[in-house]
């Protein structure tokens, strides 16, 4: 009889292997090896029935819960490259067009997936003309029988403007009669293409060829019947032999498939790459190539996660600008010195560090709450116009002038024993501009956007 002990280790180690199973399946998703960097679509498909995390081993993949979910890269969020600017809304005059981007990676992106800013296709819009009066009728242009004659009008009664046109022909042609016989006699028209021959290629051995034919019609003139013209002379048909044709194809078949490279990667998930031959048989005589690519990759695991660089956080704020002395330099022409911080985040699997230098130095001037009289500061010129917001229906767009410092007392560049250094000013100091719209610190104006988009 088994003994109790065992039966109960029997019982857990069963519950633990279902437990096991039920694991490596809960994961499952689409792999795929490329995010395109303006849609945020997956790319280069893997393979399907591969565990995210064993898929996400390269950040650089991406991969979706099933074939009709959204793509997912495996990186952290960021935005995606803009799109290409939309065509403007309308051809001429003002109107509006826009682009986007989306969020790609694990978490949410801050800012706008959409921008709007105005356009000009052109500064004037099409204006059509209108025709002048018919001109008389040309003479008949025969002397018998008959032909033809013309008028014509010019687009210029007004002319058209900015592109326009008139609508209609500028020539009319109508037939004409002399009400005089002329007779005709026959004349061949130029002899048609060879027809196709009657079988596109030529048994081995074979001494009988296919033939093809060509063809041409008494109509360059046709002969008249009253007054008759004589018909014209000769065959209307020729024949002759195909005797160029191939002999007959033999279409190729695919031999076995062969594997012939390594994992392409040594992290993550790659691929092997096999190739086949057309030789089971090789198409002979012209015969069609096997259908169907010769190479294919099969997906290979290596179990091992990829390197992750660090990247740089964002700039730490510049430090008070002061002296090591603690000497008072504070709205005054005398130098001191800051430094800011930044941190290499992310580093893991022997990922490389963050190239550059984590730490910078500048000279400064400390002008916090300096007070600047309003003949020591100036109004910038007007910004660029801003884009347009909201990015459908009604929107205007913005621009602005500001309140600026002038520092002509200050030295912006200082020497030392060596070489030359820029000095840069740190601090709020209190100013203002002579007002403008009784504004003292910024003023702003706005433009309505036409053509704008509609809401959906």
């Amino acid at each position: 009889m088994t003994p109790r002990w065992l039966l109960l280790l029997l019982a857990a180690g069963v519950i633990i292997t279902l437990q096991a199973a039920a694991v490596v399946g809960s994961g499952d998703v689409h792999c795929y090896a490329e995010v395109d960097e303006t849609t945020g679509q997956c790319g280069d498909y893997l393979d399907e029935g591969v565990d995210e995390e064993e898929c996400c081993q390269n950040i650089k993949y991406a991969f979706k819960r099933d074939a009709s979910a959204p793509c997912q890269g495996c990186r952290p969020a960021s935005w995606s490259q803009w799109s290409n600017w939309s065509p403007c809304t309308v051809s001429c005059l003002e109107g509006v067009r826009r682009r986007t981007r989306v969020c790609i990676g694990q978490g949410d992106c801050e800012g706008n997936t959409t921008e709007v800013e105005a356009c000009t296709q052109q500064d004037c819009c099409p204006r059509d003309g209108d025709w002048t009066e018919w001109s008389a009728w040309t003479p008949c242009s025969v002397t018998c029988k008959t032909g033809q004659q013309e008028r014509s009008r010019t687009c210029s009664n007004p002319t058209p403007f900015c592109g326009g046109s008139c609508l209609g022909d500028p020539k009319q042609v109508q037939p004409c009669d002399t009400n005089q016989i002329c007779p005709t006699h026959g004349q061949w028209g130029a002899w048609g293409g060879w027809e196709q021959c009657s079988a596109t290629c030529v048994a081995e051995g074979s001494v009988i060829f296919p033939t093809q034919s060509r063809f041409r019609v008494c109509n360059n003139p046709p002969p008249s019947t009253s007054p008759p013209g004589n018909p014209c002379p000769g065959n209307r048909f020729e024949t002759r032999d195909c005797t160029s044709l191939p002999l007959c194809p033999v279409a190729g078949g695919w031999g076995s498939w062969q594997s012939v490279s390594e994992c392409s990667v040594t992290c993550g998930l790659g691929r092997i790459r096999q190739e086949r031959s057309c030789n089971s048989p090789a198409p002979r005589n012209g015969g069609d190539n096997c259908p169907g690519s010769p190479t294919k990759h099969i997906i290979c695991r290596t179990s091992k996660h990829c390197p992750i660089d660090g990247t740089w956080s964002e700039w730490d704020p510049w430090t008070t600008c002061k002296r090591a002395t603690e000497e008072k330099i504070t709205c005054l022409q005398k130098v001191g010195f800051q430094q800011r911080k930044k941190s290499c985040r992310g580093v893991e699997f022997n990922g490389k560090w963050c190239d550059g230098s984590a730490r910078q130095d500048r000279r400064c001037y400390n002008v916090e709450n300096c007070f600047y009289s309003s003949k020591r500061t100036n109004w910038s010129e007007w910004s660029p116009w801003g884009l347009c917001e909201p990015p459908c229906g009604p929107s205007v767009r913005k621009r602005y002038r500001e309140c600026l410092p002038i520092h002509e007392d200050y030295p912006l560049i200082v020497k030392g024993e060596t070489k030359e250094t820029e000095v840069f000013f740190w601090g709020t100091p209190r100013f203002q501009c002579v007002r403008i719209d009784n504004q003292a610190k910024r003023v702003e104006e706005t433009s309505e956007c036409k053509n704008t988009f509609e809401c959906l």
